[in-house]
């Protein structure tokens, strides 16, 4: 495979410090998304400016802040014509598949899509995805043992977050496949 080059059989810059996409220009990495060597339609990848690591609205915590930015009309008409391109480049659309975090904003995003998705073609199927962190136990308790303490408040977040993003998700999916690699949904 070329998974790192440019598509000819030659190799790309990898590692740490190299230059994103194999340039040698001095390295301009801020994000670990800077070293994506794929290089994506500009009509598949949208942008959320408000949450961005420099943006002005912090973390996208909780499903009701994923599910309000779908609200703006904006919003909804540029995700309906970036979806419209796609949709009608096929020949036979059959359905589609939803990748979404449930312990995050991002559940009420994905609620949304999935939403808009089941109203406009209702006659397609929709396989979602629920995906949810393996928690980390780190640290050191009485009897010896390495845990994790968690923040109450980030637990809460996490638990309601997946709960409204699981019920949500079903209702307007085909199929709803919860997906983890821990044995709790993440939540514990």
């Amino acid at each position: 495979g070329d998974a790192a080059g440019d598509g000819k059989g030659n190799p790309g810059a990898a590692g740490p410090g190299a230059a994103p996409g194999g340039s040698q220009d001095a390295p301009s990495v801020r994000l670990w998304s800077d070293y994506l060597n794929v290089h994506l339609h500009p009509k598949s990848v949208y942008v959320i400016r408000q949450y961005l690591h420099d943006g002005d609205c912090g973390c996208l915590e909780a499903f009701g802040q994923g599910e309000s930015l779908l609200q703006d009309p904006a919003c909804i008409e540029e995700l309906e014509d970036r979806l419209h391109f796609y949709v009608e480049e096929c020949d036979h659309l059959q359905g589609f598949q939803v990748l979404c975090d449930l312990h995050n904003g991002f559940s009420g995003v994905g609620a949304k899509v999935t939403e808009l998705l089941h109203d406009e073609y209702s006659r397609k199927g929709i396989l979602t995805w629920g995906l949810t962190p393996a928690l980390s136990t780190v640290g050191v308790n009485s009897n010896g043992w390495i845990f994790f303490p968690q923040d109450p408040q980030n637990s809460f977040y996490r638990l309601m977050n997946t709960a409204l993003g699981i019920a949500h998700l079903a209702r307007h999916s085909s199929l709803f496949c919860p997906l983890s690699l821990s044995g709790s949904l993440g939540i514990k």
